[in-house]
């Protein structure tokens, strides 16, 4: 009785054997929301902040304020007319600057920053400063207005500044020293 239903148990196997897999269902779907819902407070923070700066630009009538294309605000403290080079990508540039908040509260003094080498666009400085300094010349001294977000972000830089914290600062612009006459005098 075994041997007439072996024919009949073995072509069942291979029908089931045979079946496709079936692809197996996430335990969780991510619907995309959390991304959503974050760009959305980002922009929603922006837009507070750029409120701010411009309620501070409007209410400042000493200064003819200039907006950058990175997204921030400035204007020029000292301006030297008889410089004519502005810092590009690979310049070493000594600077000096403070850190103060929107209400004008310091944050770090240009005494405790000190002076400042650094390679443009090459070093990790705050995204506001590493663009900022390719807008000033030598000898000048300028003061920007930089949204949280050009500034030091959602982290803060866990010491004095705090999460999404826009800031004023003033940069005096040095000395430059080009690229090009760098490496010469490298070789």
């Amino acid at each position: 009785m075994i041997k007439t239903y072996l024919p009949l148990f073995v072509f069942a196997l291979l029908v089931v054997a045979c079946k496709q897999p079936e692809a197996r269902r996430p335990v969780n779907v991510k619907s995309g929301s959390f991304m959503r819902e974050s760009i959305e407070r980002n922009k929603g923070l922006l837009h507070y902040e750029e409120a701010l700066i411009d309620s501070i630009i409007k209410n400042d009538s000493l200064h003819t304020y200039l907006a950058s294309s990175n997204g921030y605000w400035y204007y020029f403290n000292t301006q030297d007319s008889t410089q004519s080079y502005l810092p590009k990508e690979g310049d070493v540039v000594k600077i000096n600057y403070d850190i103060r908040t929107l209400q004008n509260d310091t944050i770090y003094s240009n005494t405790e920053v000190g002076i400042v080498d650094f390679k443009v666009d090459k070093e990790d400085y705050f995204p506001g400063l590493r663009t900022a300094v390719k807008l000033i010349r030598k000898g000048e001294k300028a003061t920007f207005l930089f949204p949280s977000s050009l500034a030091y972000g959602y982290h803060g830089d866990d010491y004095k500044i705090g999460t999404n914290q826009p800031i004023i600062s003033t940069i005096t612009l040095l000395d430059i020293v080009e690229k090009s006459s760098d490496s010469l005098s490298n070789n």
